[in-house]
């Protein structure tokens, strides 16, 4: 029997048991766009990882505290002690010092509530010093961005993200407006570029006043700092600056055991390695739920064509008596077999397509489907049908023309 006799005799066995058929197919499909979303889900977080902390700025170093310990003995984790100071920035500022360190950017932060008129928004209030918008890699969009000068008098100001304009002054124009934070009212100078949101922080939510007014006038928690950003004169220079601003601080901390240290610096790599290992690790484990799912509609494969062969003995016995090989035989339910995984990962590709487009309008995360996975689906899709319609093709092949032919 040509090829051509395989396929179309294939198909029509298919078609005579469409309902079947098409339950088959669905335990396939399912699968398929299972695979294909949990992929394109890992893939998509880590793409917006990597962009979320290249934003951060380039050749970026990020020195946060350690962590406090309460009474109890309980630890409250990184960055919740209070051992960074401005004497350590001014410090780390000196060329002597840190000569790799082109920049140094501290920064202390926490929630308020700013109002302007009848408006209200709760953000993030960050006092930092004039040098952030360098460090940070960051542009303003309108105004400009508070000097030195302000920061050293403890300056009323404040420059706020695109987001936080938008929520208190809607489409006027925030330059020269005032503020109030508390009793604190801050003159806005400046409205940052937009830049996206980083994980579940919004990068546009933001109201930085110079470190001085937000520590003398508006924080309550000391002069203490929640992260001091510094970045390296160029990424050739990232390790020695790194060894630098470790070395100072423990100086000055006075500390003679690195592995005791108060702080802990981290580079852009760090945080892409742990970033996308925990990404990995978590994409890896839902697609192996999803090639349960697989599996599931492999072993259902298998299941419809050793029915389909207990149906069809006495033609499969005719067929035999009448020449047919048993190759001819095995080829034509392999087909048969292969038919169904490839018509249910063509479908399982199309609806991991509709899901990747549909579910990020509910959910924040993005979908990236990328065309070497779905062609990869098909293909195993197809795979999955060969290797489960190998045994049943295999039985019928060896079936006897005559005991076929007896069969009631």
């Amino acid at each position: 029997m040509r090829l051509r006799d395989t396929l179309r005799s294939g198909l029509e066995a298919l078609l005579g048991h469409g309902l079947r058929s098409l339950l088959t197919i669905l335990g396939i499909l399912i699968g398929i766009a299972a695979v294909i979303l949990t992929v394109g889900l890992g893939e998509g977080a880590q793409s917006s990882v990597n962009s979320a902390i290249s934003a951060l700025g380039s050749n970026l170093l990020v020195i946060t505290p350690g962590s406090s310990v309460s009474s109890s003995g309980v630890f409250a984790g990184f960055g919740s002690a209070t051992t960074l100071t401005l004497a350590d920035a001014d410090a780390l500022e000196s060329k002597r010092v840190a000569p790799n360190v082109s920049g140094i950017a501290p920064t202390s932060q926490q929630p308020g509530t700013l109002t302007a008129g009848a408006a209200n928004w709760t953000t993030s209030v960050v006092g930092t010093t004039a040098s952030w918008v360098q460090v940070r890699d960051r542009q303003v969009a309108e105004g400009g961005f508070f000097t030195r000068a302000q920061v050293k008098a403890a300056a009323d100001v404040t420059v706020i993200g695109a987001t936080t304009a938008q929520e208190l002054f809607g489409g006027e124009v925030p330059i020269g407006q005032t503020v109030d934070d508390g009793n604190v009212s801050l003159t806005v100078i400046g409205v940052l570029t937009t830049a996206g949101s980083s994980g579940s922080t919004n990068q546009d939510d933001m109201a930085l006043v110079p470190i001085t007014t937000a520590q003398q006038q508006i924080f309550t928690s000391g002069s203490s700092l929640s992260d001091v950003y510094a970045t390296a004169i160029n990424a050739a220079a990232l390790s020695g600056a790194y060894q630098e601003i470790d070395d100072e601080l423990l100086a000055l901390h006075h500390i003679d055991q690195p592995s005791a240290a108060d702080f802990t610096i981290t580079t852009q790599d760090q945080l892409q390695s742990t970033a996308n290992s925990v990404n990995r690790t978590l994409t890896d484990l839902l697609a192996g739920i999803a090639a349960i799912s697989l599996l599931v509609g492999g072993i259902g494969v298998m299941n419809i064509m050793l029915v389909s062969v207990t149906e069809r003995v006495r033609e499969i016995g005719l067929r035999k008596a009448l020449g047919a090989a048993p190759g001819e035989i095995r080829r034509q339910f392999l087909v048969e077999a292969a038919s169904l995984g490839l018509i249910g990962g063509i479908g399982g590709v199309g609806l991991g397509v509709v899901g990747a487009i549909v579910i990020p309008h509910f959910e924040s995360s993005p979908i990236t489907i990328s065309a070497f996975a779905a062609v990869g689906a098909v293909v195993v899709a197809m795979a999955i049908g060969l290797v489960f319609g190998v045994y049943p093709a295999a039985r019928a092949a060896r079936l006897s023309p005559i005991v076929a032919l007896r069969t009631e």
